[in-house]
């Protein structure tokens, strides 16, 4: 069955009417061509939340549980949405991890040390990351030093800079009350459903007018049906985690009630909407992929490639400086581990792992999340089973190899069929 959409410029062209069945043979069709995108990421995390609830249902299925998990791996999804950016032009930044760390180490100095209102600090750690960023993609861009010299000196220098500021290790503790409640606070159950409702219309209403937008231009679009179940599936998501979150979690509620949606959560969604959007529906995101894909290309095309290749980092250290400031939310203190550790590791793992490629041109925002999730799982579930930090490397590399070594074959499995 087809429909007919009439053009002003020649004859009628002819648009096929999209059916669901369609629909799953294209995708199909893309994921045997190599475009798999964030189905091992998602069938992964499946996975595991399954192998751990049958494991430790009691203490991994709890509430408490299920909101400790956005609290614990917040600040390396923060830094992985930056990371993205930076890996979506085939580069790399081992500096990121510091980065944060010295970006709270500035946010504590100036809310304690110095005493200023906690929206000085949040803006100083931020424009410490801007200036971070700025300097590393100038020196790849500008001096054409390869980012993984340039980042891994930064890596080595950042933790010194962190000692300075922290004095050569002392702990500087984060009293302020807006600044602890970003990691340790909930939204009252009411705001968490309110803010739910409003972003299953919104993206109601995004899905339902991109649909609309494409069928008036005579383009193909997935079936009405597709459009309806992403919206349900996304309310019930949504709704399911909300209800799970709202129940109480305190074990003595005579003394307090912990309840509700933990605000990071909605700090997380807010940037994962914006540089979506910047990702997906901009010049600039569109610039990012094209240089990403091939560089010479874009220069060729017009695009201001240097001035791409720096923004890049001047992001990634910029969410660094977010992921920092919530860090030292969790931690309600910086000190000179702050940063450290197995902070950029879980934050690189977690963008390669949700389906971000190491060759370039290819990932999403959301890739980040996800993987930030995978990654989150892992060291939750282990814990709970009381298996040794070692063994959580170890689970958590081979992991992070397995993600690499499917976006390497689906890229050749792309080329051979010609998908690329």
């Amino acid at each position: 069955m087809t429909t007919t959409a009439v053009r002003k410029d020649g004859p009628a062209a002819v648009t096929p009417t999209p059916t669901v069945g369609g629909h799953v043979r294209n995708y199909l069709s893309r994921v045997r061509g190599g475009d798999v995108g964030a189905l091992p990421a998602v069938l992964g995390l499946i996975v595991l939340c399954t192998v751990f609830a049958i494991m430790r249902p009691s203490s991994f299925l709890s509430a408490g549980n299920f909101a400790n998990l956005f609290t614990q791996g917040a600040a390396v999804t923060l830094i992985a949405m930056g990371l993205v950016f930076v890996l979506l032009l085939g580069e790399i930044d081992l500096s990121a991890g510091f980065a944060s760390g010295v970006c709270a180490a500035v946010l504590a100095n100036v809310v304690t040390v110095l005493g200023y209102p906690w929206w000085v600090a949040v803006l100083a750690a931020v424009a410490t990351g801007v200036v971070i960023g700025t300097t590393l993609g100038m020196l790849v861009a500008k001096i054409g030093i390869p980012s993984f010299v340039v980042t891994l000196a930064g890596f080595l220098a950042f933790q010194g800079v962190v000692l300075l500021l922290v004095k050569d290790g002392t702990n500087i503790s984060v009293r302020d009350d807006v600044l602890v409640a970003i990691a340790n606070r909930n939204l009252g159950p009411t705001l968490g459903w309110a803010l739910t409702a409003l972003a299953v219309v919104g993206y109601a209403a995004v899905q339902l007018l991109r649909h609309r937008n494409r069928a008036a231009r005579g383009l193909i679009t997935d079936p009405i049906a597709v459009v309806a179940l992403r919206i349900a599936g996304l309310a019930v998501i949504l709704g399911t985690a909300v209800y799970v979150l709202n129940l109480e979690r305190s074990r003595n509620v005579l003394i307090v009630s912990l309840k509700g949606v933990p605000i990071v959560v909605p700090i997380i969604a807010v940037l994962l909407v914006i540089w979506t959007f910047v990702l997906q529906r901009t010049s600039y995101g569109r610039h990012i992929y094209a240089v990403g894909g091939n560089r010479e290309a874009a220069r060729r095309a017009g695009i201001g490639v240097d001035r791409i290749r720096i923004s890049v980092f001047v992001i990634c250290s910029s969410m660094a400086a977010i992921g920092g400031i919530v860090a030292a939310s969790r931690a309600n203190s910086v000190d000179p581990n702050t940063g450290g550790s197995n902070v950029l590791l879980y934050a690189v793992g977690a963008a390669v792992i949700g389906g971000t490629s190491l060759f370039g041109g290819k990932g999403r925002v959301f890739d980040a999340v996800l993987g930030g999730a995978v990654v989150a799982v892992i060291e939750n579930g282990m814990g709970l089973m009381g298996y040794t930090a070692g063994v959580k490397y170890v689970v958590t590399g081979v992991v992070l190899l397995l993600a690499a070594s499917v976006d390497a074959l689906s890229r050749r499995r792309a080329a051979a069929t010609g998908t690329r």
